[in-house]
């Protein structure tokens, strides 16, 4: 019983937080930048139609967070979120480093193990995924294995996709004003980087 409060304790926070990010993108919730912020967020990164991309990054989070939370669907939910996740830390945060407070991969890194780590542990007891004794046929390994492989392959494909020109009208690299004018922002002798 210890064990499954911990795994509904989990789910609940993982599931929970997840699904709350993809409102913030799909309806400016929680002070989220919303449908417009989001897409000419994922335009800016490569990902276009970025209209396109923020709604399937936003519903993700939120389809796959609630069935975390409620512990319905096995895998489903969890590969959902190591599919994000690979997208967010490849697009965003690489470039960054591992730690969260450089931006780096470290926020979509645990998000990621956590949902592989419920997964592999499956929802426990209080799950709607074990009252209608679905727990036993979803947690066999082919089946994680089938959906972790589909969520892998999804962000992958979605990667392939990215275009990584610049949009049209800006800068191939930005360049900041004054002293330095023309040296790349974050270059040795520019103030970003001071």
């Amino acid at each position: 019983m210890i064990s499954d409060l911990g795994l509904l304790a989990s789910r609940l926070a993982l599931g929970l937080s997840l699904a709350s990010h993809g409102a913030q993108k799909a309806y400016g919730w929680f002070e989220g930048p919303g449908p417009e912020g989001a897409a000419g967020f994922m335009h800016s990164l490569g990902l276009r139609p970025g209209e396109t991309y923020a709604a399937a990054a936003s519903y993700n989070e939120i389809v796959s967070g609630l069935l975390i939370a409620l512990g319905l669907g096995g895998p489903l939910g969890p590969a959902g979120v190591v599919s994000n996740m690979i997208v967010a830390a490849e697009t965003v945060h690489r470039p960054n480093g591992f730690y969260a407070a450089k931006g780096g991969i470290e926020v979509p890194f645990l998000y990621a193990a956590a949902a592989m780590a419920l997964a592999s542990a499956g929802y426990g007891d209080f799950s709607v995924d074990h009252l209608f004794g679905l727990d036993e046929s979803l947690d066999s390994n082919f089946f994680k294995a089938l959906a972790f492989a589909g969520g892998v392959t999804a962000a992958y494909l979605i990667l392939g996709r990215r275009d990584t020109s610049p949009p049209e009208g800006t800068l191939a690299t930005p360049t900041i004003k004054g002293e330095h004018d023309g040296q790349p922002a974050g270059s040795p002798s520019s103030p970003a980087t001071t």
